[in-house]
């Protein structure tokens, strides 16, 4: 009778071992499957992020654009409404106007030559 438990026992014990190794195959095979869509999911926010990226980037560069194209419209705003002044200065004081072109044009030389 003793043989007859242990049989039985050991029948028990391989059918409980072989339930458990179909439960941890099952179990790889999900957390294989659940580590390929963690993947995909990641694969697609990093997907996104460079998207986002892109265009914060995109937006900046057009902030660029419109901000040197008002410093040009200014600038050349101020170089017209001055333009008279100048012209004027140029007619009340040439020679005054021919020193000071002339030193400017030397300083300039002098900076570009040294380079």
């Amino acid at each position: 009778m003793a043989e007859h438990r242990k049989t039985n026992g050991s029948k028990n014990i391989d059918s409980r071992l072989g339930a458990l190794r179909s439960e941890l195959d099952s179990l790889q095979a999900d957390m294989k499957g659940l580590a390929g869509e963690v993947a995909g999911v990641a694969d697609g926010r990093v997907h996104l992020a460079i998207r986002n990226a892109e265009n914060v980037a995109e937006r900046a560069y057009r902030l660029a654009e419109e901000t040197a194209a008002h410093a040009v419209d200014d600038v050349e705003t101020w170089t017209n409404d001055n333009l008279e002044s100048v012209r004027g200065s140029v007619r009340a004081q040439p020679l005054s106007a021919i020193v000071l072109s002339m030193g400017a044009g030397a300083l300039l030389g002098a900076l570009f030559l040294r380079r």
